[in-house]
């Protein structure tokens, strides 16, 4: 377990791009789109945008069509899961275990070959770090 990052709100302000705050720190999403990670399965991890976290492996990566990039599986530790009844709807969000930052949802409709949840994650709340042969 890594050691808690605990950081003032004006801190991560000054620290994360205007898109990565209102995703990370202010719970937002972004748009669905097969572009960047969504489409993206080169060997590494995904790493938390703000804390730099490794999150996921990519071997747990997988095309759900669903807009946004989709993992079966995390890293164990490294990801909380917090109740989100926000827009009417009753979720389980997933955050960051290290800087409690947001990263998206799970869902139980992954692939059913391995976990059956389907993390999915908003592109500004992780960065890819290349696997080094």
């Amino acid at each position: 377990m890594n050691k808690k990052v605990i950081k003032t709100e004006a801190e991560w302000k000054n620290e994360l791009t205007p898109q990565q705050y209102y995703v990370l720190r202010q719970k937002g999403t972004d748009a669905p789109s097969e572009d960047g990670l969504t489409s993206h399965f080169e060997k590494g991890t995904y790493h938390c945008a703000a804390c730099n976290t490794q999150l996921f492996e990519s071997n747990s990566k997988f095309e759900s069509h669903c807009g946004w990039p989709s993992f079966d599986d995390s890293i164990k530790g490294t990801i909380n899961y917090v109740q989100d009844k926000s827009h009417g709807m009753i979720r389980i969000e997933i955050v960051c275990a290290t800087c409690d930052s947001h990263l998206g949802h799970i869902f139980n409709d992954g692939p059913k070959e391995t976990t059956g949840q389907r993390y999915c994650v908003n592109t500004t709340s992780i960065k890819f770090v290349k696997e080094v042969n």
